[in-house]
């Protein structure tokens, strides 16, 4: 069986949002529709990198200095390495499968390896995933700019705090701002690579709150206000060891983008380019973590919080404190305002193959678009603003679906090897992402389980 026979016999629902830039020359060879060849001549190199490292850093960035307190620095750096490595290899497979069917989606290498059911079930994985984490993008920029009181304690916001109390920088009409000036417009466009400016400065945001958090660390370890940080986990009992498995799921999670990988590969000038645009994109990723892990945990230490973030509200001891923490925190909120379309994009086009698999490709029918990028967002803004809590629910099917997109689907297609193009050194691996995948499945549901149950059973004893 031939690649092409193969690649005509999928469905439109697998099909990318847009056509491959080879079909926006034309089927028959020539030239197509000249206006739109003209309009679209392909995505270039730096901005498919923009667009996947953007996909890739997003809130878990903020997680990793706290890992690098349960794991200790040497193990936790190593452990960043070690995912960036794997994420590659999950997406190399992926990516190969891909060229032997001539799959233009994620779903049509899930589709031919498992049929029907295997292509729902990545569907529901990334529709559960992102909506997920863009509701949770959604309530951490209203508590950077507005503020929260959900701990019982309330945080002020970086409006609050440069206007005080206002009915304008209040949650509700900060994200309904956001939602219809930000969101919504970037929202609307139905390529990827028209993102590629706004992924850009996105990257940049993320590299100016590394630079700053540096810049924090060094003149305060210059001043001798820093203590040495702890190089190797402490495991004075059985109950230590467990607590270094839980910082597992964040650094297993930290690299997903595999959902985007094929959409930015079809909208290529030269489609060979793929790899090392993964290659750039992870490299340029594991240097923003392993920088921000560092420099957050030396200036925090053991008294760096789940979420580092939260860390800059109290004074950082040195000149300019709260201007620095501002310019961190309001550089953090805009990084992920540009990260939420990249997100969305994938969303949507996953949630339409499971609701209209039989329709015509989203991107000629600008009816069903239109409405579907409008409920989506009413459903992320009603969420984010009326059920806060929804984070502790995230935590269970987001951490889950996460890996399953990262990890246990492309294994299990390597596994699956329908046309027998997996070598021994991949089903080797393929297993071994199945079990660590399965293993940071079970640490993350119980540690979060016993976490929510242990302050019920605390808050009902007081």
């Amino acid at each position: 069986m031939t690649t092409g026979a193969v690649a005509g016999s999928f469905p439109e629902s697998s099909e990318p949002l847009l056509p491959t830039k080879r079909r926006w020359e034309g089927e028959d060879g020539g030239g197509g529709d000249e206006a739109a060849f003209h309009e679209f001549n392909g995505a270039s190199f730096a901005g498919a990198v923009f667009n996947l490292s953007t996909t890739i850093v997003g809130a878990g960035i903020m997680a990793l200095p706290a890992t690098m307190k349960v794991l200790g620095l040497v193990p936790g750096l190593v452990m960043i390495v070690l995912a960036a490595f794997l994420t590659d290899a999950s997406v190399e497979l992926l990516m190969r499968f891909s060229r032997v069917v001539g799959a233009p989606s994620y779903g049509a290498v899930m589709g031919d390896a498992f049929g029907w059911w295997g292509r729902r079930l990545l569907q529901v994985c990334v529709v559960v995933n992102n909506v997920g984490v863009m509701i949770v993008y959604m309530i951490i920029i209203g508590d950077v700019l507005s503020g929260t009181s959900s701990g019982g304690e309330h945080h002020y916001g970086v409006l609050e705090g440069w206007f005080g109390t206002r009915w304008w920088n209040g949650r509700f009409f900060v994200l309904l701002v956001t939602t219809l000036g930000v969101f919504t417009p970037l929202a609307c466009f139905k390529r990827v690579d028209s993102l590629s400016y706004t992924s850009a400065i996105s990257v940049a945001l993320a590299v100016v709150f590394v630079v700053i958090t540096a810049g924090i660390a060094i003149v305060k370890l210059i001043r001798g206000q820093i203590l040495m940080p702890k190089l190797f986990p402490a495991v004075p009992d059985l109950a230590s060891v467990w607590e270094l498995f839980t910082a597992v799921p964040v650094l297993v999670t930290a690299y997903v983008c595999h959902y985007n990988v094929h959409p930015i590969h079809n909208e290529l000038k030269e489609s060979s380019q793929i790899k090392p645009i993964v290659h750039t994109s992870l490299a340029l990723c594991s240097t923003v973590y392993i920088t921000t892990s560092f420099f957050g945990y030396l200036l925090f230490g053991e008294s760096t919080l789940a979420d580092v973030l939260a860390n800059f509200d109290s004074n950082l001891g040195i000149p300019y404190s709260s201007v620095l923490s501002d310019a961190v925190r309001v550089s953090y909120a805009i990084h992920l305002m540009l990260v939420f379309p990249m997100i969305f994009h994938a969303l949507r086009l996953n949630l339409d193959g499971l609701l209209f698999s039989s329709a015509r490709p989203l991107s000629s029918d600008n009816r069903r678009f239109g409405v579907m990028t409008a409920v989506l967002l009413l459903v992320i803004f009603i969420s984010a603003n009326f059920i806060p809590s929804i984070w502790d629910a995230f935590q269970f099917t987001g951490a889950t679906a996460a890996v399953c997109i990262a990890f246990i689907f492309p294994a299990a297609i390597t596994l699956r090897d329908p046309h027998s193009v997996a070598k021994k050194w991949d089903k080797i691996l393929a297993i071994f992402m199945i079990v660590l995948a399965v293993t940071s499945n079970v640490v993350a549901v119980y540690s979060d389980a016993y976490s929510i149950f242990h302050k019920k059973s605390a808050s009902s004893n007081a």
